[in-house]
C-alpha cells in the first residue's frame, strides 16, 4: 500500500471513529438554531471540540465575534475547510448548516493529524452569516483569504450535486419621501410616497421581461403609510437583485435604479437608495478540485451528478462565491434529504436533523479530508488546480461594494 493509499485508509478511521460525535455536534447545533451573527452556541460548541483534539483555536477570528480558525501543519498547500452554522428565521436550519459545520469539522480533524506526516497545512475556518449576513466577505476584508492554495465546504441538497447554481446578488433598501396630507380634506396638498414605491414596483415589473431568463428582481414594500386618511409621506421597499456573475449585476443593478426612481417624477416625491454593505458573487468552482471530490465520493460509493444533465438544478446567492474569486474553490452538494426536498423549507430542516442528515455529515468529512490529502500529496493536481484558477482571474471587486 503507498503512503497516499495508507494516509486515505486512515482518513476513513477517523472519520468514522469521531461519527458519533460528528452527528451529535450537528445535531445540537441544529436543536439550537441562531441568526447572522448570533451564533454563539455554535460558535463555542464547534471551538471546544477543536480544542479537546489538541487543536489550537483563535475564537473570534478576523474580527467577528461569532468566526474561528484552527490550523494543523506548518508548511506545504495550504487549503481551507469553510464551515458554516447560522439558520433562517423562523424555519431554523432549513439550508441545512448544521450539515456544513459537522462536515467541516469531522474533515478537518481527520487531516490534521497528518498534517506534518503528509507534508501539508490545513486550516478550518468557522464562517457566520451566511445568509445574508455575508460573513466571509467580512473575513476576507480583514485578511481570512489572503494566503491559502484552495478553499472547499460541501452544501446539503436532496442529491450528491458537482456545484450549485449561484449566482450573484446584491440588496438595496430604496425609501421615498412625499408629503404628508389629510387624505379627505385636502389630498391636494399631499404628495404621495406609497404611490412612488407602488409605481416603482410596477416598474421593475414591466422591466422583468427584459431581462436574461438567468437573472432574477425581487422586492417587498416594507412600509406604506401610517393611516389611510393620511397621505403617505414616507414609503420604503427592499429589493434583491441576482445575475449570472458579480460584473454582469452590476449593470441590472442600474436597470433596477432606474425604474425606482422614475416613479418620483410621477408623484412629485424624492428617494434614496441604500445598498448593502455586502454583495455576493457567483461561485466560480474549480473544475480539477471537483473531479478529485467527484472520485472520492465514488470511492465511497456515491456517485456525484451534474445538475445540468440531470435537470436538478439547485439555484441560490451564497458568499461562497466571493471566496471563489480569491481562492481556488469548491462548493458541492451532498444528498442530506429525499428526492425533491428543496432547501429553505421546512421540510428540508427537518431532514437536515434527520438520519439522511447524519449521512451527509459523515460522507461529506470523509469526501473533503480525501480530497484534502488528493491536494497535498498530488502536485500535478495541486498545479492544475492554480493554472485553471489563473486562467478565470478576474479583476472585479468582490470585497468592496461596486455601485
Amino acid at each position: 500500500m503507498s503512503e497516499v493509499d495508507a494516509a486515505k485508509s486512515a482518513i476513513i478511521d477517523a472519520v468514522d471513529a469521531r461519527a458519533d460525535r460528528l452527528i451529535e455536534v450537528s445535531r445540537s447545533i441544529h436543536a439550537h438554531p441562531e441568526l447572522n451573527f448570533e451564533e454563539r452556541f455554535a460558535h463555542d460548541l464547534l471551538c471546544d471540540v477543536l480544542e479537546s483534539a489538541g487543536l489550537p483555536v483563535t475564537r473570534h477570528a478576523y474580527g467577528v465575534e461569532t468566526a474561528f480558525e484552527a490550523v494543523a501543519g506548518d508548511a506545504g498547500p495550504e487549503i481551507l475547510v469553510l464551515l458554516e452554522y447560522d439558520a433562517l428565521p423562523g424555519i431554523g436550519h432549513g439550508c441545512g448548516h448544521n450539515v456544513i459545520a459537522a462536515a467541516g469539522l469531522g474533515a478537518g480533524l481527520a487531516v490534521a493529524g497528518l498534517a506534518t506526516a503528509l507534508g501539508g497545512r490545513v486550516r478550518i475556518l468557522g464562517t457566520p452569516a451566511e445568509e445574508g449576513g455575508g460573513g466571509k466577505i467580512y473575513l476576507a476584508r480583514n485578511g481570512a483569504f489572503a494566503s491559502g492554495d484552495a478553499a472547499m465546504m460541501v452544501h446539503p441538497a436532496d442529491a450528491d450535486l458537482l456545484r450549485m447554481h449561484s449566482i450573484a446578488i446584491h440588496t438595496v433598501d430604496v425609501e421615498y419621501a412625499g408629503r404628508a396630507a389629510h387624505a379627505a380634506a385636502a389630498p391636494w396638498e399631499g404628495r404621495n410616497a406609497l404611490d412612488a414605491a407602488v409605481l416603482g414596483y410596477m416598474n421593475v415589473a414591466a422591466l422583468r421581461q427584459h431581462i436574461r431568463p438567468t437573472e432574477r428582481v425581487h422586492g417587498i414594500i416594507t412600509e406604506g403609510g401610517e393611516k389611510p386618511n393620511v397621505v403617505p409621506r414616507r414609503a420604503a421597499a427592499n429589493w434583491y437583485v441576482r445575475s449570472d456573475t458579480i460584473e454582469s449585476l452590476q449593470p441590472l443593478k442600474r436597470r433596477v435604479l432606474d425604474c425606482l426612481e422614475g416613479a418620483t417624477s410621477a408623484c412629485g416625491c424624492t428617494m434614496s437608495a441604500t445598498w448593502d454593505d455586502v454583495a455576493y458573487a457567483d461561485v466560480r468552482d474549480n473544475r480539477a478540485m471537483v473531479s478529485a471530490y467527484v472520485r472520492n465520493m465514488a470511492g465511497l460509493g456515491r456517485d456525484v451528478l451534474d445538475p445540468d444533465v440531470i435537470g436538478r438544478r439547485v439555484t441560490g446567492s451564497t458568499d461562497m462565491g466571493n471566496v471563489s474569486y480569491l481562492l481556488p474553490s469548491i462548493h458541492p452538494m451532498v444528498k442530506a434529504a429525499p428526492d425533491g426536498t428543496p432547501i429553505h423549507t421546512e421540510d428540508f430542516a427537518r431532514h437536515a436533523g434527520s438520519e439522511s442528515g447524519d449521512r451527509a455529515v459523515v460522507a461529506g468529512a470523509k469526501a473533503m479530508a480525501l480530497t484534502v490529502v488528493d491536494l497535498w500529496t498530488d502536485p500535478v493536481l495541486l498545479d492544475g488546480v492554480k493554472q485553471e484558477f489563473s486562467r478565470v482571474a478576474s479583476a472585479v471587486d468582490v470585497l468592496g461594494v461596486t455601485q
